[in-house]
Parts: C-alpha cells; sequence; structure tokens
C-alpha cells in the first residue's frame, strides 16, 4: 500500500488524533490506552454524496441535483467547525463527488480527515452483479488514491445494503472495516461471510471473516430524520426537529457510557442535509456537548485500529 507524501503525511499527523475532554489517546497510529481506563470513543462521519445518490435513483431533474449540490456548499460549513473545535472525522466520498468536485475534497485531506470508500457511482451493491461492483469498487478506490495519496482502509456501503460480494472485495483490497452493518451498537465485530437466511428453516452463521465492522444504525443517520423525500408510490417525511434528534443522538452516548467501559459510537451524516443553518446549529451543540461529557474522538481507521489492540 502506497502512503502519502511527506508534506501531507505531516499535515495529517498534526491534526490526528485530537480528542477533546480526555486524556489523547490514541496515537496517530491508534494505539489503545491502559487496559484499566474507560474509554468512550465518538466517530464523526459524513457521507459526502452530493449529487450522486440522486442520479443513480434516476432523480436528474434540476431540483434534486440541485439538493446533492447544497452539499458542496455545507461541506465547508462542517469543515470550518471541524477546525474549530480541532475534531477529526471520516469522510466517505464516492468517486463521483472526488472527481467532480476536486477542491472541496483536497480540502477534506488537507485538514487531515479520513477519507472512505464509498463506491464510484452510489449504486446499491446488492443490485450489482459480481463484475458491475467490482469495476465500481476498483474505480472508486483509484479515485481516492488520486486525492489522497493511498488508498482507502475503510468501507461504508451506498444505502447500506452489501452485496453477498461486498466482504470478498474488501479482504481482497486488504480493507481494514467495513461500516454498512448493524449486528451491534457500540462493540465492532467481525463481519461473516457465507450467512445463509431462508424462509422456514434456522439461520444459517458463515465463517467469521477478518473484516472489522464498525456497526451503524438508521437511528443515528441524519437522513431518514430530515430529508423529504417524494416518489409516485412512496413519500419520506423527514423533517424533524434537530433540537429532537441530537437530544436523542445525546441520549445514546449517555446509555453507551452508562452501560460499557469501551464503546465506540458512530454519527452518519450527509453534508447536504445536516449542512442546513437550523441543523448545523444543534449539530455543533451536540458536538460540544459530547465534548463535555468526555467523548474521545477518532476517525474510523483509529477507532478501528484502537479496538483491535485491545482484543
Amino acid at each position: 500500500m502506497r502512503h502519502v507524501t511527506s508534506g501531507l503525511h505531516k499535515r495529517q499527523r498534526a491534526l490526528l488524533p485530537i480528542q477533546v475532554g480526555v486524556i489523547l489517546w490514541p496515537d496517530s497510529f491508534g494505539s489503545a490506552p491502559p487496559q484499566d481506563m474507560k474509554q468512550h470513543i465518538v466517530c464523526l462521519t459524513f457521507d459526502f454524496d452530493a449529487q450522486s445518490g440522486f442520479i443513480a435513483r434516476g432523480l436528474t431533474t434540476p431540483t434534486p441535483i440541485s439538493r446533492g449540490e447544497f452539499g458542496v456548499v455545507a461541506s465547508r460549513r462542517i469543515l470550518d467547525f471541524l477546525k474549530r473545535m480541532q475534531i477529526p472525522s471520516t469522510w466517505f466520498v464516492p468517486g463521483f463527488t472526488l472527481e467532480s468536485y476536486p477542491q472541496a475534497c483536497e480540502r477534506i485531506v488537507a485538514e487531515g480527515h479520513e477519507i472512505g470508500h464509498h463506491s464510484w457511482a452510489h449504486i446499491v451493491p446488492a443490485s450489482q452483479t459480481l463484475e458491475e461492483e467490482s469495476a465500481d469498487f476498483e474505480r472508486a478506490q483509484d479515485s481516492i488514491r488520486r486525492l489522497w495519496g493511498r488508498g482507502a482502509v475503510g468501507y461504508r456501503s451506498p444505502a447500506w445494503d452489501l452485496s453477498p460480494n461486498t466482504l470478498q472485495l474488501l479482504r481482497d483490497h486488504d480493507f481494514l472495516y467495513d461500516s454498512s452493518l448493524m449486528g451491534d451498537d457500540y462493540t465492532p465485530y467481525f463481519a461473516r461471510q457465507g450467512d445463509r437466511a431462508e424462509l422456514g428453516k434456522p439461520f444459517h452463521f458463515g465463517a467469521e471473516s477478518n473484516i472489522l465492522e464498525m456497526p451503524i444504525s438508521w437511528t443515528m443517520d441524519d437522513h431518514p430524520h430530515f430529508e423529504f423525500l417524494r416518489w409516485q408510490n412512496t413519500v419520506m417525511p423527514g423533517l424533524q426537529s434537530p433540537r429532537t434528534v441530537m437530544q436523542g443522538w445525546f441520549d445514546e452516548f449517555c446509555y453507551m457510557q452508562k452501560t460499557t467501559e469501551r464503546g465506540i459510537l458512530t454519527y452518519t451524516m450527509h453534508p447536504y442535509v445536516i449542512g442546513r443553518g437550523y441543523r448545523m446549529l444543534w449539530m455543533e451543540d451536540l458536538v460540544e456537548r459530547l465534548q463535555k461529557a468526555g467523548a474521545v474522538f477518532m476517525t474510523m481507521e483509529q477507532a478501528a485500529r484502537a479496538h483491535l489492540q485491545t482484543l
């Protein structure tokens, strides 16, 4: 695996990791704290889809396209806030966005944040053949290498729907982690290959892979809470109060603190969603409350490596 250039690597190390409110763990390569120390990690993640998700759904008229375009405006607000707070984050960026908005993506890298793999065209892997998924996967990884100087080590599936082939692709490309499954909330686990779910039969558990699963949840995702989408036969209402949603997100962190010695909580956000002004206010308030509560902010890669060192 080729690494970033020395100048960029120094900039990344200057920012990462930065955790606020507790002893500074881990170091730049994700070393864990002493075994007897409590640690509650928060990963702020941003799926920088821009217009790709709308295009993948066939929504290519001017208004839905403009909704995705707003994500570029919002990315500047988010990065300004993260810089002010000195907090690292992970951005899952489709190749579409990397190639359509290179300057916006270059800023993410320059300010020390992690780039995660999020496909090229934001097509759901479960709908693709192996050949289609593999071609899209490699195209996206090539786009990341051109921007970042190295390939991604973390993956998040568009729409969180893996195909039967996705985990093997991750293994073939030496990925460290996936962040698409929901089998836990605060504890990473190794994703399985070969599960079988058949009507009328007991569930068949496949073999564990070496891909660390960094679990997520729709409840900790801004999109279903906030986005209004209308199709011919379906409406996703969204448009909930960010004050209410962010309180729920903070409560989730409080429960993790109450019930675990160590845990990792991942929040999933989309710039074109969370970046609206009144939502930014409450997202910023959430981060400040997490800071005061003792959250340790890490990139997903850092959190994954820190977890592996506890095993």
